[in-house]
């Protein structure tokens, strides 16, 4: 299976990603790849400012970014991996990975898995968490919001949605009945 767990902009996907890591489960993280392309947090933050007031600069670095993205990413769910016996596929395996990517719907990727999860937070929760973790003003914070698709459409085209508003206990939880509800898959 392929999957792939997406969200908004400070839904909790690193939180859920750690849990996922905590219960066995292998993931890739598309902002990872990204940081790795673009490895001085200084540049990015100068990069992200510029690109996120103006929509032609964005999607102009979205279309030399995205692809090395993908590529990455399908390496990691391709996987082969070396065993005592030979080399086994991702098929024979009962490895589990999931890839983390914030864009995937804008991207078009959606289409390359069979299974996608999104974590869901109410707006204000939002913009709050950006506010409180990453320093941004509330025009800020906005604008990263005004850049994605809206995470109520995130949601309603997802096969599962973890909703995010509460405590990180609650969260894991959460993240726990989604573990046990893929491997019935």
């Amino acid at each position: 299976m392929r999957i792939a767990l997406t969200g908004g902009i400070a839904c909790g996907k690193s939180m859920v990603a750690k849990f996922l890591n905590d219960f066995g489960i292998e993931t890739i993280d598309a902002d990872d790849v990204v940081h790795e392309l673009i490895p001085d947090p200084a540049e990015r933050k100068r990069i992200a400012a510029e690109v996120f007031a103006d929509e032609a600069k964005r999607k102009a670095l979205e279309a030399r970014i995205h692809p090395r993205v993908k590529r990455k990413i399908q390496a990691f769910q391709d996987f082969r991996r070396e065993t005592e016996g030979g080399l086994v596929s991702r098929l024979e395996s009962k490895v589990l990975r999931v890839a983390i990517i914030p864009l995937l719907f804008e991207t078009r990727w959606d289409a390359d898995y069979d299974i996608i999860c999104c974590v869901r937070s109410a707006r204000e929760t939002q913009v709050a968490r950006m506010m409180e973790t990453r320093g941004y003003t509330r025009e800020e914070a906005e604008a990263r919001l005004k850049a994605q698709m809206p995470v109520e459409e995130k949601a309603a085209k997802s096969h599962y949605v973890i909703e995010n508003d509460g405590t990180a206990e609650e969260l894991k939880f959460k993240v726990a009945e989604f573990v046990n509800w893929l491997k019935e898959k």
